[in-house]
């Protein structure tokens, strides 16, 4: 089996999709709790006029935690012409839904309300939105906020969907490449949950992983068409140490700052402090490091050993040497080459 088959087993491990027989419970929870919200809704005078899945298993990029609980994010939408001035007003409605359904942790947090299912390895995020003409607005604001900080914020949460899932920059063989992107921004959420502390894990934010891999992607495939994983992984790392995302602030000390591509063009990180972005530059240059050993190793089973060291147990080490690793030298193909894009 090559270095890549391994990858791809890998991959296919970790990979979390709503089909999936692990997320059947959370299918159903969602169903039942958005049957919920929505009657709630309804009775209190803010009729749903849409939901949409949002994040990543609206992406396609989810990956199973090796420990924490599965994630649903559910957005809800009401009428412009509905809505109250006060979002909180809306969010408050919400969570006692969640609180009757004995969730527990249930917060109306800034962006969204969210809460952890009691008996079930289940966390819930619903965002609420009001709509106009196609245009989107985000409830912001706590239980507790003062009234200025309690706004209807234009969001563009489809854009930001759509602007994941678009191929139309990759040049040639366009799908793979998607596919191969997808793949690289699970490894890096999975390398996140191996690699941080629970409490830093939850600052390095999956959407800024996906935004900065999108950005930096580097695509390899050789003339064949055949994907090296390997390769475009450490080539879009070391595109993301490189693309300005980190601020030296004296000290060997960092703050990172990532955009969002769509509205409201936010940091995904404002707020962030200066141990999230330290810890995230430094990591993620021991992950180019340890990336760049991998590719000059040509044992396959050496190969694994250093992989399983970044990912965990769920990459595999082979029991017995294999011949030698697909990842020979003279196959390698540098991102730009093989009609390659220059990223999204």
């Amino acid at each position: 089996m090559s270095i890549q088959a391994k990858f791809i087993k890998f991959h296919d491990k970790i990979k979390l999709g709503r089909e999936d027989t692990e997320y059947k419970n959370a299918r159903e929870k969602d169903d039942s709790i958005l049957k919920d919200v929505k009657k709630a809704l309804k009775e209190e005078g803010y009729p749903v006029i849409e939901d949409f899945l949002q994040g990543s298993q609206s992406t396609a990029t989810a990956v199973k935690h090796p420990v924490d609980d599965f994630d649903i994010d559910r957005s809800v939408v009401i009428a412009f012409d509905d809505a109250p001035d006060d979002p909180v007003k809306v969010k408050k409605i919400i969570i006692k839904v969640l609180e009757d359904r004995g969730f527990k942790n249930a917060k109306i947090k800034k962006p969204c309300v969210t809460a952890d299912y009691a008996s079930l390895s289940l966390h819930i995020d619903i965002p609420l939105y009001r709509e106009q003409n196609g245009e989107y607005e985000l409830a912001v604001g706590k239980k507790n906020s003062k009234d200025e900080n309690k706004i209807w914020s234009s969001s563009d949460p489809k854009g930001l969907r759509d602007w994941i899932n678009n191929k139309d920059d990759y040049i040639g063989s366009a799908i793979d490449k998607l596919k191969q992107y997808k793949r690289i921004v699970r490894y890096l959420k999975r390398w996140r949950d191996v690699k941080f502390s629970n409490d830093v894990a939850k600052k390095v934010f999956s959407i800024a992983l996906t935004v900065m891999a999108k950005e930096q992607f580097k695509p390899n495939f050789d003339e064949n068409g055949k994907a090296s994983d390997l390769i475009a992984f450490r080539d879009t790392v070391g595109a993301m140490l490189n693309g300005f995302y980190f601020g030296y602030q004296g000290s060997d000390q960092y703050k990172v700052l990532v955009n969002l591509p769509t509205s409201p063009w936010r940091d995904i990180f404002d707020g962030s402090s200066v141990n999230t972005g330290t810890q995230f530059y430094k990591k993620l240059t021991a992950l180019k490091s340890k990336l760049d050993k991998v590719i000059e190793e040509e044992d396959l089973i050496k190969q694994c050993r250093l992989l399983n060291a970044i990912f965990g147990d769920d990459f595999e080490i082979p029991s017995s040497s294999s011949k030698a690793s697909t990842i020979a030298k003279a196959t390698y193909v540098t991102a730009g080459a093989a009609g390659t894009s220059q990223g999204a």
